[in-house]
């Protein structure tokens, strides 16, 4: 038995089945900042902190004549998002109904992933995470009025980052009402927008809800760390006659090691 206590929960291995497999679609698409970063892990639910390679002086040492100093670590935060599943929709599933309703499974795997992009692009202060963008040196770019001027802005984004001597492929991630507007856009003669963006990056696009504007980044490896301890598994809370309650958790650290890499876009 692990900590999620999944064995106690009174649900089939085929519902617990259903269930995994609806997270991983409704997780997949929206967990952008893992498209862009580099992922570490996972190294399991007991690993707490990511080893910094710095350390501070310690005023008192244990004798006279040595110096004393302690390694600096960045401690793992722990996200939970909990839901509730009525036991008759599970039973109804085990009987072979195809129509299960999912939908609090579906609005916590989308309250995760918001909060992960949020903490990886924009920072969590109160955990002692630094985000891309909060991080990011000089002033935002900013993205134009309409998504014709997104060309021009997101090129001047890789230029600042050449002159940095910051080497691509590049990366683009978009808040959800700018990805639209490029999805939707196509210039003029008809080429799409999304296509004009992905030759100035050579890199991916994609959708991140809770991004606000737009953030490029260097996808060359290394300036950017997400380091995963329990990667987001579903866990069993507790039940009644009713209903199962049930959470989505995960633990993790983010290390901007090169804020240089990555330019903030304004919307």
């Amino acid at each position: 038995m692990n900590h999620l206590l999944r064995s106690l929960a009174p649900i089939t291995d085929s519902a617990w089945d259903l269930l995994d497999e609806e997270a991983r679609e409704r997780l997949t698409g929206a967990l952008a900042a893992r498209r862009l970063v580099d992922f570490s892990g996972p190294h399991g639910w007991q690993h707490s902190a990511v080893n910094l390679g710095r350390v501070a002086g310690v005023r008192t040492a244990p004798a006279k004549g040595v110096s004393g100093w302690q390694r600096q670590v960045l401690p793992l935060v722990e996200l939970r998002a909990g839901f509730s599943l009525a036991r008759e929709e599970l039973r109804g599933h085990d009987r072979g109904a195809v129509d299960v309703d999912l939908a609090e499974l579906d609005d916590a795997a989308q309250r995760m992933a918001i909060a992960e992009n949020v903490a990886v692009f924009h920072g969590w202060a109160s955990a002692g995470l630094s985000g891309i963008a909060e991080a990011a040196p000089g002033k935002p770019i900013a993205l134009g009025k309409s998504a014709e001027a997104y060309p021009r802005s997101v090129a001047g984004a890789v230029e600042r980052l050449l002159r940095r001597g910051i080497g691509g492929p590049y990366g683009l991630a978009l808040g959800p009402d700018e990805f639209t507007r490029v999805s939707e856009t196509a210039e003029h003669g008809g080429y799409p927008l999304l296509d004009h963006l992905g030759k100035i990056l050579s890199g991916p696009i994609v959708w991140a809800p809770g991004v606000r504007g737009a953030v490029v980044l260097s996808m060359r490896g290394g300036d950017f760390l997400f380091d995963s301890g329990q990667d987001l598994a579903i866990g069993y809370e507790g039940h009644d006659d009713a209903v199962v309650r049930l959470y989505l958790e995960q633990s993790f650290a983010f290390v901007v090691a090169t804020p240089e890499a990555a330019v903030s876009l304004s919307s």
